[in-house]
């Protein structure tokens, strides 16, 4: 019996590039393993359910049972694996020696969380990485049966969106961060700030230019010490603070990795032979783009690889659209720093320019009004990976 294709991961990539490589392929043996319970839905609508009040069954397009038979694979869920025989071609699971003929990382990325959480509250501090992440805190606020007080921590992409999406759902939201202004990787400080105003003007409590120092259980409440001293309550904290790729079980396996992921040329190949990495686990000859279009057109070519043409990856030039309904922005962050940005508008309509020195445009960022621009501006800046 002919090995499978392995995939390890389910989200949107893994899922993602079973679907490509079944379109191209109907006949070969794929198998899916992953850790969580393999539902099929799409991540970026985690940040948008709480306004809306959709329970976790709403999100779930698919469960795991009717997406693998949809797509004829073996989905394994809630399953670890534990180590790579790269010589033997197989996964080590136990006890289990599983053999692939080629194998797929997509392992994504896991919350990054720079401070200790006491057990004593443990159950009240979430992050929402995946659908079961969703499902907890869902249950959560459901338990309390009230409007909740939610403190997050982050002000980055992901801090902002919940942000914006629980006060939309009539939840209490401090939003705690050290920077001096929200979106400080994707907005020049002035459009941060209008930001932070209409957050502000919402509803919200912005507890900026301050982290978190310590947690601690204060009746049925969390007590929450800020850098300088102060202090606030809170019944849950939702976690924020970025994502680190989950590379653990590549560099088990002497497979190269670093710190913005698995390393991998324009056709997905890792270092170790017949082995790919997708999606935000995987750096691409050089960048890790960690959202939705990067990681479908990784999807299709490594899908066009593995079925017998050999593909490369490009990333265009693709703006990220931020859900904040409370001022729409949209940003395409320059990869390199700028040596100025240029700034206009007015009031919360604002475009952002970052130039090179010869007043090159290289990224922009945008708010309010200024959002319709983002298609003209994506045409004049380069791609992020050509």
């Amino acid at each position: 019996m002919t090995a499978p294709l392995i995939i390890v991961g389910s989200g949107m990539a893994g899922l993602g590039l079973a679907r490509q490589v079944r379109a191209r392929d109907t006949a070969r043996p794929i198998t899916l393993i992953t850790a969580d319970s393999g539902d099929d839905y799409a991540k970026p609508l985690l940040s948008t359910g709480f306004a809306k009040g959709l329970p976790p069954t709403r999100l779930a397009t698919r469960s795991a049972l009717e997406a693998a038979d949809q797509l004829g694979v073996v989905m394994r869920t809630h399953t670890r694996v534990e180590g790579i025989d790269i010589q033997a071609r197989a996964l080590l699971i136990g006890e289990e020696r599983l053999p692939w003929s080629e194998l797929v990382l997509a392992t994504g990325a896991a919350p990054a969380v720079p401070f200790k959480i006491p057990e004593t509250v443990a159950g009240r501090v979430f992050t929402i990485n995946d659908l079961d992440d969703y499902r907890r805190f869902h249950a959560a606020l459901e338990t309390l049966g009230r409007r909740a007080r939610v403190a997050i921590v982050g002000a980055g992409l992901v801090g902002c969106e919940f942000a914006n999406d629980l006060i939309a759902g009539g939840h209490e939201i401090t939003l705690v961060a050290p920077e001096s202004a929200p979106l400080p990787r994707l907005l020049p400080e002035p459009l941060g700030r209008a930001l932070g105003e209409a957050f502000v003007e919402a509803g919200m409590t912005l507890t900026l230019g301050r982290s978190l120092a310590a947690l601690e259980s204060v009746g049925s409440a969390i007590g929450i010490t800020l850098s300088d001293g102060s202090r606030l309550e809170a019944d849950l904290v939702l976690v924020a603070t970025g994502l680190r790729p989950r590379t653990e079980l590549a560099a088990s396996a002497a497979i190269e990795v670093g710190a913005a992921g698995i390393l991998v040329d324009r056709r997905l190949a890792t270092s170790a032979p017949a082995v790919y990495a997708l999606g935000d686990v995987a750096c691409v000859d050089g960048v890790n783009a960690m959202y939705v279009q990067p990681l479908q057109a990784s999807a299709k070519a490594l899908g066009r690889t593995l079925t017998g043409e050999p593909c490369e990856v490009a990333f265009g030039a693709w703006p990220i659209l931020v859900k904040t309904p409370l001022l729409p922005v949209v940003a395409l962050p320059p990869t390199r720093a700028p040596a100025r940005w240029r700034i206009e508008g007015e009031g919360r309509d604002l475009a952002a320019f970052a130039e090179t020195q010869d007043e090159r445009l290289i990224g922009f960022a945008l708010t309010g009004s200024c959002v319709r621009r983002k298609v003209e501006l994506a045409r004049a800046t380069p791609p992020l990976l050509g």
